[in-house]
């Protein structure tokens, strides 16, 4: 499938201010130790929506709620309007919130069809990595052709982790709705991490616009087979996070084995959340850069090689450690040898950070929860970034890589043979499969298409309208719950099968037909391409 090319015109900015001033006693908003070793660029989130006009109001009225909503919550998350004074505080003069809005020259269904993170950069209010930036937080409303829209936030990584920022959307989005109670966040982090002097550090190390960053989607059948093979390897069960970053780690090596030195030292970075490792633990609106990484160090794994040691490494960022990085002292000499090494290239690092679970599809604004939520291009080299997929269970890599590399990984058998369709399952799409046939065959495409969206789709759209109009045919079901138990058994076939093929792609769709078990080829009109001629 080609790249989907669009352009995202910009036609209205707006400084969106506090409903209400910030208190002058809450005029400094003082930087953590964590904040100032943070990279100066910005955490982004794309919330995508299909139009719905029974359920939505005109573009002009869903600007404008999200407007008004937007100064309410800025009352309550006031650093986000105001200004950066250095890497030490933020000036909390209410100054506001840059919200641009956008005309998208494409419907919403192109960009959903085969999302491109690079081009999804175009939808983005900020250049993620503009280091000289001083707004915390920017949004874009960017409105497709068909009526649909994407929400786009960027808010710095100076004052805000992935938990942090994803809470101030659900927050945004609750306030929208005009729901009575709104958890208020806890402004502590400078006073649990006190600031330092941070002379011969330089958190820009490692931004770089020299990769290219591309989406890779794993269903929930194929992550849980790589949890039963890695589980068989390692004394325990992996975790989802676990088992796929052990698995993209292993392509990773094989395909950077014969760029640079042939003994080659590699460094293992993952995020992790402390709230929960304080004593007692912190909630999960505590706001700031409450997190730090676990590092493996140097290691020489072999091409090929599963590495397991990734729940060891995290289990070490306990509360001991969250005590002993309190002090601050060792922790920054530490990162300093670290950035200077990696300067140097002296090992090949590759940083694995993961919002799986995290609230991103509970981001309604009073129009339904998002068709999608993705991610642009990211900012560093060898970063990936892990996102639950909408219907749970599959997850989203963002992986950011060294064009060379990339060109091996993504060309890569073993990968390949896990990976999912890359397009996103919405109402666009299924009904353009409705009109190229029967239901029956739609509802075949859509299972050969979207393996792990099609067993959970009764839940995505009307279950009964769904069951009813498009299981018909020669299985002519006579009741709701008939209905019901067919499409059950229709999608448990489907989905072994598929999980047997290792695949969810159109390119090998002739292969489908030959091993449908007999039980509802017949009673199925498959679409003729899934049939061997």
């Amino acid at each position: 499938m080609g790249i989907m090319k669009f352009e995202a015109e910009v036609i209205s900015k707006h400084i969106i201010k506090p409903a209400s001033p910030t208190p002058d006693h809450l005029r400094h908003y003082q930087f953590s130790f964590l904040d100032q070793i943070s990279p100066p660029v910005y955490n982004p989130l794309l919330l995508f929506y299909e139009f719905n006009a029974k359920t939505q109001p005109n573009i002009t009225e869903i600007s404008n709620h999200l407007k008004t909503s937007l100064a309410k919550v800025l009352s309550l998350y006031y650093p986000l309007a105001g200004r950066f004074k250095e890497n030490q505080h933020v000036d909390c003069n209410d100054n506001g919130v840059p919200y641009l809005e956008a005309q998208v020259n494409c419907k919403l269904s192109d960009v959903l069809n085969n999302p491109i993170p690079g081009e999804l950069n175009r939808l983005m209010p900020f250049e993620l990595d503009d280091v000289a930036n001083k707004y915390p937080l920017g949004v874009q409303l960017n409105v497709f052709q068909c009526g649909g829209f994407a929400i786009a936030q960027c808010l710095t990584h100076k004052l805000a982790d992935g938990l942090s920022y994803f809470t101030f959307s659900k927050t945004w989005a609750a306030t929208a709705r005009g729901e009575p109670k709104i958890a208020q966040p806890q402004f502590i982090s400078a006073t649990l991490f006190p600031p330092k002097n941070l002379s011969g550090y330089d958190a820009r190390t490692g931004i770089t616009r020299n990769k290219v960053t591309k989406r890779f989607v794993f269903s929930a059948i194929n992550i849980e087979e790589l949890r039963k093979v890695q589980a068989d390897e390692a004394s325990a069960r992996p975790s989802r996070v676990e088992a796929l970053s052990s698995f993209i780690l292993s392509r990773f090596v094989e395909a950077t084995k014969d760029i640079g030195s042939a003994e080659k030292f590699y460094r293992v970075v993952h995020a992790v959340n402390l709230r929960p490792r304080f004593e007692p633990p912190l909630p999960h609106h505590s706001f700031g850069n409450l997190y730090r990484v676990a590092m493996t160090a140097p290691l020489q794994i072999s091409s090929g090689e599963p590495y397991h040691g990734i729940r060891e490494e995290i289990s070490k960022i306990d509360n001991k450690y969250v005590r002993k990085l309190q002090k601050g002292d060792e922790h920054l000499s530490s990162i300093k040898t670290y950035a200077k090494s990696f300067a140097k290239g002296e090992q090949v690092t590759i940083s694995f950070s993961s919002y799986c679970r995290f609230p991103l599809y509970d981001n309604d604004f009073g129009w339904g929860r998002p068709t999608w939520v993705g991610s642009p291009a990211l900012t560093f080299k060898n970063l990936v970034n892990f996102m639950d997929t909408r219907e749970g269970g599959g997850i989203e890599a963002y992986v950011s890589l060294e064009e060379e590399v990339m060109s091996k990984f993504e060309s890569d058998v073993e990968l390949l043979a896990y990976m999912s369709s890359s397009a996103v399952l919405n109402q666009a799409t299924y009904e353009s499969l409705l009109q190229q046939g029967s239901g029956n065959e739609a509802l075949g495409s859509i299972v050969v298409r979207y393996p792990e969206p099609a067993s959970r789709c009764s839940s995505r759209y009307d279950r009964d309208a769904f069951l009813i109009k498009h299981w018909r045919g020669r299985a002519n079901p006579q009741s709701r719950d008939e209905a019901a138990r067919s499409m059950a058994r229709f999608h448990q076939d489907a989905i072994e099968m598929l999980s047997s093929l290792n695949t969810g792609e159109v390119a090998p769709i002739h292969k489908v037909g030959a091993r449908l078990p007999g039980r509802w080829r017949d009673s199925i009109k498959m679409p003729s391409r899934c049939f061997p001629h």
